[in-house]
């Protein structure tokens, strides 16, 4: 199939301020394979319809990948962020099960970045 190339979101528990927890997400860059690419449009309570696509993306992984795979999130693919739903460890490799569009936090931008992606 295709080739993937992209960031995956790891989420880590932190404490804003006292008592209250929240998730900080990093970024780390990922190369891969697709292994299956398949999308539905499923009718829903919603006005409109939901997008899902029910893709596994196949990456070598790092040793932080092992370490943190239970903390992925979201994989950026073909330009929109996707919730990952599971995670299949395979050495050298971490097989990724993605479906709908991810709608949760995002890495906080520095001010000279110059890039607009940021959700507190």
């Amino acid at each position: 199939m295709g080739k993937f190339y992209g960031e995956i979101g790891y989420a880590e528990q932190i404490e804003a301020t006292a008592g209250v927890w929240r998730e900080q997400i990093t970024e780390r860059k990922y190369i891969g394979d697709v292994i299956k690419n398949v999308s539905r449009i499923r009718n829903g309570e919603n006005l409109n319809d939901d997008l899902t696509i029910d893709n596994r993306l196949s990456i070598i992984a790092d040793p932080f990948a092992y370490e943190k795979f239970h903390a992925m999130r979201y994989v950026n693919w073909m330009g929109a962020l996707w919730k990952i739903t599971s995670v299949e460890v395979q050495r050298p490799r971490l097989i990724l099960t993605i479906g709908g569009v991810y709608n949760g936090p995002t890495p906080i931008a520095s001010p000279d970045s110059g890039s607009t992606i940021g959700d507190e």
